[in-house]
Parts: C-alpha cells; sequence; structure tokens
C-alpha cells in the first residue's frame, strides 16, 4: 500500500513525524493519477503542506494544490476526485479553496485543495511553501509549533484538529506577510 510505503500509516491523533524523503514520489505518483483525471482542467497541481518542504517534520499526509480556471460549481471537479477515492467534506472554506481528503476517515492521507488558478489561494499557498523552503531556520520554528500545537490538541476527533490547524494562523499568516513582500518574490 502506498500509504504504509510513504510513513502514511493509521494515526489516532495528530502526528508529526521525521521528513521522509519518499513523500515526493507519492506526491508525483498522485499527480499522475490527478492529471490524468483532470486532463486540461488542471492548470497546475502542486506539492504544498509540509510534506513539500524537503526536511521538514511533519503530519504524514500529502497536500496537493489543484489550480483550476473556474472553482464553481464544485460538483464540475468533485465527481474526478470521487472517481479516485476522495471524499469533499463541505467547509466554510469552499468558496475559496474547497477541500477534499482520502481515505473517508480520519487519518487522512492525501488532501486535495482546488484553489484558483492565478488567484490569491493558490498564490499564498505556494508563497508559505517557498519561503519555507528558502528559509530553513524558519521551517524549524515551524516544525517546533507543529510538535508542540499537536501535544495539546492531540487531534483525537474533528474539533480537536480544527483547533490545531487554528492555532497555526498566526504563524501562517506572519510568514505569508514576509514572503509575500516585493524583495521576497524575487
Amino acid at each position: 500500500m502506498l500509504g504504509a510505503a510513504c510513513g502514511l500509516q493509521s494515526r489516532t491523533m495528530i502526528e508529526i513525524v521525521p521528513y521522509d524523503p519518499r513523500w515526493p514520489r507519492a506526491f508525483e505518483a498522485e499527480r499522475g493519477r490527478i492529471q490524468a483525471a483532470f486532463g486540461s482542467r488542471a492548470i497546475r497541481i502542486d506539492h504544498n503542506g509540509s510534506t513539500a518542504v524537503p526536511g521538514l517534520s511533519a503530519k504524514p499526509v500529502i497536500d496537493i494544490q489543484v489550480s483550476v480556471e473556474t472553482l464553481h460549481p464544485v460538483d464540475a471537479h468533485a465527481a474526478l476526485l470521487v472517481a479516485l477515492g476522495y471524499f469533499h467534506g463541505p467547509h466554510a472554506d469552499d468558496d475559496p479553496c474547497p477541500f477534499f481528503h482520502r481515505p473517508a476517515t480520519w487519518p487522512h492521507t492525501h488532501h486535495v485543495h482546488l484553489v484558483e488558478a492565478g488567484g490569491d489561494e493558490e498564490r499564498r499557498t505556494l508563497a508559505f511553501r517557498d519561503y519555507l523552503r528558502a528559509h530553513p531556520e524558519t521551517a524549524r520554528e515551524y516544525e517546533a509549533l507543529k510538535r508542540r500545537l499537536a501535544i495539546e490538541h492531540r487531534g483525537l476527533d474533528a474539533s480537536s484538529r480544527e483547533a490545531y490547524a487554528i492555532a497555526k494562523t498566526g504563524f501562517v499568516e506572519r510568514i505569508l506577510a514576509l514572503a509575500l513582500q516585493p524583495s521576497a518574490r524575487r
């Protein structure tokens, strides 16, 4: 099974594990499946999230951002992802970034975030990833924060996992402010 082979084994709580050099290959394999399903609808498919930052410890979940020309209606894209085994959990963020995961139940091994190509969400996600890749000291700071929050929030239920994600917001916004400065994009 791909998940077990790439450190994507079953977990009952939020677990931050050491970087696994197989994560990029796991992304590439899934990217190929998504590209085949979406065809030209997928303008770009990017590995994002902590597993996309070499050397960064992370939850062993492959985050994938699929950029499409238009997000809505979501059902047009959802059918393609459902055919690949993904599930859509309606969420407040569905307007700018519909979210899909597999398997259906926690723990997940893959997340897909649909975004509008060239839009703010696409730009912000990639800027954050690229800033962490270019600034190892910031990546280590983020890793320490995630480890602390994983202990505090445990992730035993959906509300705990949501609290974990929300608790990272201040750090993410601070880094995005740096990453989106014109001098950071050179």
